[in-house]
């Protein structure tokens, strides 16, 4: 009789996937019965940046479907959009606001339907309408985590002439040849323009002759960069070991050399420091069902997962009440808990339109491959 009740409720769709799985298994059931579990058997397919695949970040999606989604990696939303015109079928991505026009405009975004979601109305409300979370009058990214990027540096190996007058400037000096790692983008090129003089909006838009000026900076910066990275872990070992004594870097890394004991300070060069915020957007190309996309969104805007993020990687939240339930000594330790108003101490990283992306990433890819360094 409980095996007939069990499969009477799975085919009227009265089971969660976890419910239909272990009643399956306790009753010797087929999960093919049901049209339904076909669908449900899809499995959530993520393209996430390296190091947020951990269920710590989505917990509540675990507890309600009884596994984690399927992710593929990236180390930049570059090439996670290529990966989706290439025919990868994924159901969400984890873009950042400057970069979330690229996948609206090749067409590969659903608008995000907020009252799904049981976490949007605790979502700071400048963030609820932020450039890149709404485009063309749509909400397509789900504002989840947000904070800076500058130049992570060892002050034991540095040198005083740095400490002193901490600058961009130390990716295109000679003298560091070998001794610092650049994030590998053209974004090199821009922060030379910048620390010869340019804005950073002027130099996020250089195309044509004026790109083709500037690739010097963006030359010089492959050849001072023992390596150009990709992947954070990666710049991470090499400050803790001494390899490099400086690197474009997040600020989650100085908080985990600092961790493991390891002298590490956060600049903030006389040129200015860059923040982001990233969060989730929901792809077309996918084959799950929608309702685990929103659950999965939801479980990323969840105080829980912010405050995760606070203590431990020093990033913020979007989520107002993340900041509430987070250690207070957290909190004071990023000295952030408004991302507006820090937004408006630093430089914001802006959209380009896509012929600027594809002209800039060309050029870097040619310094890169034929090493143009400058004499």
């Amino acid at each position: 009789m409980q095996r007939i009740k069990f499969i009477d409720r799975m085919a009227s769709g009265a089971l969660t996937r976890r419910q239909m799985l272990q009643g399956a298994a306790a009753f010797g059931v087929g999960l093919t019965l049901s049209p339904r579990l076909s669908a449900a058997a899809e499995v959530l397919t993520c393209l996430e940046w390296t190091g947020y695949d951990s269920d710590d970040y989505f917990r509540s999606y675990v507890g309600k479907h009884g596994t984690a989604p399927s992710f593929s990696t990236f180390g930049g939303e570059e090439e996670a959009l290529a990966k989706v015109r290439a025919g990868f079928a994924a159901d969400l991505m984890h873009p950042c606001n400057y970069s979330v026009g690229r996948f609206v405009e090749a067409g590969l975004t659903v608008p995000i339907d907020t009252a799904k979601l049981s976490n949007w109305k605790d979502v700071f409300p400048a963030l609820q309408t932020a450039d890149g979370v709404v485009v063309n009058g749509d909400v397509v990214m789900a504002p989840a985590d947000w904070g800076n990027a500058s130049i992570a540096y060892r002050p034991d190996l540095i040198g005083d002439a740095f400490k002193d007058g901490e600058s961009w400037g130390i990716f295109y000096d000679g003298a560091f040849e070998g001794k610092v790692s650049m994030l590998d983008d053209p974004l090199a090129i821009a922060i030379g323009q910048m620390v010869k003089g340019v804005s950073y909006r002027d130099a996020n838009l250089l195309t044509g002759d004026k790109l083709q000026a500037a690739k010097e900076f963006g030359a010089k910066a492959v050849k001072n960069s023992r390596f150009l990275w990709t992947d954070s872990t990666e710049l991470q070992q090499g400050l803790a070991s001494g390899e490099i004594v400086a690197a474009y870097a997040w600020n989650d890394t100085v908080k985990n050399l600092l961790a493991e004991g390891i002298e590490a300070r956060y600049a903030k060069p006389k040129e200015g420091y860059f923040t982001w915020f990233c969060g989730m957007t929901i792809l077309n190309s996918g084959k799950a069902d929608p309702a685990l996309a929103y659950d999965f969104i939801d479980a990323w805007l969840s105080p829980e997962t912010g405050k995760l993020l606070i203590e431990g990687s020093g990033f913020g939240h979007a989520n107002m009440k993340a900041f509430e339930i987070s250690d207070p000594e957290a909190v004071k330790a990023m000295g952030i808990t408004d991302p507006i108003e820090h937004m408006k101490s630093a430089i914001l990283f802006e959209p380009q339109p896509s012929p600027v992306v594809n002209e800039q990433q060309k050029v870097w890819e040619e310094i890169k491959a034929l090493k143009l360094y400058s004499p």
